[in-house]
């Protein structure tokens, strides 16, 4: 049995905005898009628009794909790998922003164009252990939740869907922290390669063994070279000053707990002086034949 090797790639996150845009590389989007999809896609192009900035300072890498499935049906694909918090606000804007620039001024509105948005997320979102999520709408009952509302036969044969929720956009969360990196499907060895920024000698899926060469640093032009080198610098840089900031954050909380805590100390101390004077004050009275009824009322200390 051959040994199991592992390559080492660029970042899948950079590769999407520099790489993989090029039509002679189509070949490794298509291979995760069918995969993911579960369905034969051709990329047809990818589309300029506002979206699709390429500039240093853009907030996360993103690429918006024309696509063709086996049905022959046109899509738009968004694929982007995100560092980013407010992700559920800005990936529902995005997709809004994406179906508005695809439909032409006096468009009928039956020509709004499907969206899938494809979002690789490097950071922890929300609670659950999977590390692929599914959402879409569904429009149900609202007396029986097991029924769904669907299309006039006319709208099926005219927009070749079944619900109403097949003309919205549809979106994949694929969290690669949660994965274990034990690749049991097709599927999940592309979920490795983002991970891991690596592929192994036995992976098979669609696509990956041409991701292996294009993503291979020694495969690329010096330019290329040269543009990883500074991302993955900036990205450093970057990281630094976010973990630099949060320890300033950190120690400035700390230092009014610590403050707090001594306010409250202090405060704890008076009171228990306060205590121990009153009760000095009951035992004098009660001395001086006081009855503890009457010392009760007026300390509030029971003897």
């Amino acid at each position: 049995m051959a040994k199991v090797t592992e390559r080492k790639l660029v970042s899948f996150d950079w590769a999407v905005k520099k790489l993989l845009r090029s039509k002679a590389n189509f070949e490794v989007l298509e291979g995760f898009l069918s995969e993911l999809l579960f369905d034969d896609i051709k990329i047809l192009e990818v589309l300029e628009s506002e979206s699709n900035k390429e500039s240093d300072d853009d907030k996360y890498n993103r690429v918006d794909i024309k696509v063709k499935n086996a049905k022959g049906e046109i899509l738009i694909i968004e694929i982007q790998a995100n560092n980013e918090w407010n992700f559920f606000h800005r990936v529902l804007y995005a997709t809004s922003k994406t179906i508005c620039e695809h439909l032409d001024e006096g468009d009928d509105y039956s020509k709004v164009v499907k969206v899938i948005s494809i979002n690789i997320l490097y950071f922890d979102l929300g609670e659950g252990d999977d590390y692929i999520y599914k959402g879409k709408t569904q429009f149900r009952s609202f007396h029986d939740s097991e029924e769904l509302l669907k299309l006039t036969k006319t709208q099926m044969e005219k927009f070749n869907m079944v619900y109403p929720g097949d003309i919205y956009p549809e979106y994949y969360i694929i969290k690669v922290n949660n994965f274990n990196n034990v690749a049991k499907s097709p599927l999940d060895e592309w979920i490795y390669l983002f991970k891991n920024s690596a592929i192994k000698s036995n992976f098979k899926a669609k696509g990956i063994k041409k991701a292996g060469k294009v993503l291979d640093k020694l495969n690329m032009s010096k330019e290329e070279r040269q543009a990883y080198d500074d991302y993955i610098d900036t990205k450093r840089y970057n990281k630094g000053v976010f973990e630099t900031a949060l320890d300033e954050k950190m120690k400035k909380l700390e230092e009014k707990l610590q403050e707090k805590d001594s306010q409250l100390q202090e405060k704890d101390s008076q009171l228990q002086e306060k205590d121990n004077k009153l009760q000095q004050l009951a035992k004098m009275l009660l001395a001086n034949g006081f009855s503890k009824e009457q010392i009760f009322k007026q300390t509030g200390i029971k003897l």
